[in-house]
């Protein structure tokens, strides 16, 4: 699985990335598109202002001066710049705002001179630049105050008179309605972002999940059915010359247990293969303790069974089935003694199990492996039950499991 990396500000084509996801395609595509200079969008929008501006100088013929080619070229010019709007942002947004000043004080017709500078505002704002844009705003304002009211008889056209405080206010409002849509779209993507690596962080979580729950069922089945196995091949070996009949007995054990292992992880592995889809066999449970205690038997191991066996909610049952059979392993593999108590009690919706050996441990791994242990503890947690395991007071080993009879989302 690759690496997910957390998503930082969203950038209008800056250096954060923006797009998340599993596959390196999405990422590939993505740098892809943020190399790409803005070519097409850049050339309709210049058009649009040079002809818009056109359109301008006509209506405010006599009151502001005809278009020429210096208010052509900052006309270009102020366009042009957004060609570095996605690499660049902040120098596009201070650049537009300070050729559209440029060409106000000239005394050239207002218009879609002002376009470039929002389509800049924006792509600063959702850069992550928002005081970049706020600045330059409120620049070009001041400047705009300062040309219209207090320069405007040294400035061209002759005969100017200042605008009405109406229009200031007019012009202020457009510029807050660029920024406050600038900040919206930069809200959402940033919304985007964060469910988008929300999602993608669950995806692994279920991922991880799933991957410790098929370890824990590959342990279950294969160090039980291995550690039996083992016992009977030891059976066979010593008696395969003085005891002939008794030597073919262990091999038949050894033929059904790893019958039986081979089943079980075939039934994992068809759940690999086909998720979501129902598994073809149903899961073990508590009904086939019988078969537990015959094998464990085969294995020099005696199991006492203490209590009505109990059924409970399939999640439960599937649980208590692996942690006994976890317990009479480590007690066949561990403990020196060949004689174990499996112990069930039922009352207020909680099923107890204890599994006893009288001992001593045979090594240093009494009670079982860590790997055994932690897969109990998992299974167990994962109902919302508890697991305690370690030595008793009067020696011998004790697992004691409590269990709710239903999973937590087999309540719901």
């Amino acid at each position: 699985m690759e690496e997910q990396h957390t998503p930082a500000a969203p950038a209008w084509g800056g250096p954060s990335r923006w797009w998340h996801g599993p596959h390196g395609r999405d990422r590939w595509d993505d740098e892809g598109r943020r190399a790409r200079w803005p070519w097409r969008s850049t050339l309709l929008l210049t058009a649009f202002v040079l002809i818009g501006s056109n359109f301008a100088a006509h209506a405010q013929h006599g009151d502001r001066l005809a278009l020429d080619a210096f208010s052509r070229a900052l006309l270009l010019v102020g366009s042009g710049l957004l060609l570095w709007r996605q690499r660049h942002p902040v120098f596009v947004v201070f650049g537009t705002a300070a050729v559209a000043l440029v060409y106000v004080a000239a005394g050239y017709p207002y218009g879609p001179v002002f376009l470039p500078v929002a389509v800049g505002c924006f792509s600063a704002v959702v850069a992550g630049h928002r005081r970049a844009a706020w600045t330059a705003l409120g620049l070009l304002w001041a400047g705009h105050l300062l040309v219209a009211h207090w320069l405007y008889r040294r400035l061209p056209p002759t005969g100017d008179h200042p605008p009405s405080w109406m229009q200031e206010i007019g012009i202020a409002t457009w510029a807050v309605a660029v920024v406050a849509l600038s900040e919206l779209v930069r809200v959402r993507r940033e919304q985007w972002s964060r469910e988008r690596a929300e999602r993608a962080q669950a995806a692994r979580r279920r991922a991880d999940e799933e991957r410790l729950r098929i370890a824990r069922e590959l342990h279950d089945v294969l160090a039980h059915s291995i550690s039996v196995i083992n016992v009977q091949a030891g059976v066979g070996l010593a008696l395969l010359d003085s005891d002939p009949e008794q030597a073919r007995t262990a091999l038949t054990t050894i033929k059904a247990a790893s019958k039986e292992a081979l089943g079980e992880v075939r039934q994992v592995l068809d759940t690999l293969r086909t998720p979501g889809e129902a598994p073809r066999a149903p899961a073990p449970g508590l009904d086939r303790l019988p078969e537990l205690v015959e094998q464990a038997a085969s294995a020099g191991l005696t199991v006492e069974i203490e209590g009505e066996v109990p059924a409970p909610a399939p999640g439960t049952d599937l649980a208590a089935f692996r942690i006994v059979q976890e317990a009479l392993t480590n007690v066949v593999r561990h403990s020196g003694s060949r004689r174990a108590r499996v112990r069930f009690d039922h009352e207020r919706g909680v099923l107890r199990l204890r599994i006893d050996d009288d001992g001593p441990a045979t090594g240093a791994d009494a009670g079982g492996s860590g790997n055994g242990l932690a897969g109990m503890r998992e299974r167990a947690a994962a109902l919302g039950g508890t697991i305690e395991a370690g030595p008793r007071d009067d020696g011998g080993f004790r697992v004691l499991a409590v269990l709710p009879w239903k999973a937590k989302e087999e309540n719901r």
